[in-house]
Formats: structure tokens, C-alpha cells, sequence
């Protein structure tokens, strides 16, 4: 794949080649579109990502649950959960292979409680999924600093505000933040 040229004549990095499905298993209508879905995938990719297949499955609260209490050993819904499949190498570099499981009802329910748009918080939640994908983690301070940086710089360059922010100059507890 050639790489494309911006204005001016500078040269970008060739766009990699992308598979997002989307399914929506929850209900309600308020839930973001494929085509802003698949634009918040994108800004989440690393440098080093050639191609990628990644299902974002917006659920309920039942189906949430049982993941997380099969998966994580946590018997109770949770905003987001992101399974990464084994990368899969080709010619043109590495492939990013996994699902993001999005519970709608605990999403409107944070959203509301932190005072942003539901918009917003899919999107934060998905660069979160994303960046797991991509092996970044918030299990340590030092990781979780490095991957809120990440996420509010992509973030930012999506035009949202900083995620970790609920309302003028408050900060989320550590506590509360995105689930792993």
C-alpha cells in the first residue's frame, strides 16, 4: 500500500487495513454510530498496526456479567471488556485481532453520574478497549499514568475533554476508572 499524501505534498503513513464490526445487542437508540465507532477505532491504533479485525458489541447488563464473572472472576456487570486474539503476522506488518464488549447500561449510568455526554464516554471507552488491545494496562500507577495520557491525548485530537475529568476540575477516584 503507497503511502498518501497530504497538503503540501508531505507523505502520511499509509492507513491500515481495517475490519470493525459492530453489533448492537442492547437496546435504545442512543448509541453511537458504526461510522463514528469505526473513526474512534482508527485514532486508537498504534504506528505499528498494519491490519486489524476488532468486533465492538454494545450488550446488556446480563450478558456483560457473565463475562466478566467468567472471564475476570467479577460477578457483576462492567463498562468494557477487551479480549485480544493472538496477532497474526503477514507481509505488511502486524494484525490486530479482538472484541470489545461495551455494556450499555452501565455506560448511561456513568456517563450521567460524571456529568459528560453518552457520546463521549463510548468514545473514551473504546479507545480504552483499543489501547488494551494494543497490550497497554492500568494495573500499576505508572502504567495507568502512561495509558490516562494516551487516551486523553486521542481523545483530545477526537475533540473530547479529558475523560478522567467529572464536572468543572474534579478527578475520577482510581478506583472508578474504566474497567480492565
Amino acid at each position: 500500500m503507497a503511502p498518501s499524501r497530504r497538503a503540501g505534498g508531505a507523505k502520511s503513513a499509509p492507513r491500515p487495513r481495517a475490519a470493525v464490526a459492530v453489533q448492537y445487542a442492547a437496546s435504545g437508540d442512543d448509541l453511537p454510530a458504526r461510522p463514528l465507532l469505526r473513526r474512534w477505532v482508527r485514532a486508537a491504533l498504534g504506528a505499528d498496526v498494519t491490519a486489524l479485525s476488532v468486533l465492538l458489541r454494545f450488550v446488556e447488563a446480563t450478558e456483560s456479567r457473565a463475562l466478566n464473572r467468567q472471564y475476570r472472576d467479577r460477578d457483576r456487570p462492567t463498562n468494557v471488556l477487551a479480549f485480544v486474539y493472538d496477532d497474526v503476522g503477514g507481509a505488511e506488518g502486524p494484525m490486530l485481532s479482538g472484541d470489545i464488549i461495551l455494556c450499555a447500561p452501565v455506560l448511561r449510568r456513568e456517563a450521567a453520574k460524571q456529568g459528560k455526554s453518552l457520546a463521549a464516554h463510548c468514545a473514551h471507552l473504546v479507545v480504552h478497549g483499543m489501547l488494551h488491545l494494543q497490550g497497554h494496562d492500568h494495573d500499576r500507577a505508572d502504567t495507568a499514568v502512561q495509558m490516562e495520557a494516551r487516551e486523553t491525548a486521542i481523545l483530545a485530537r477526537l475533540g473530547f475533554g479529558n475523560p478522567y475529568l467529572m464536572g468543572p476540575g474534579s478527578r475520577t477516584s482510581p478506583s472508578r476508572r474504566a474497567s480492565r
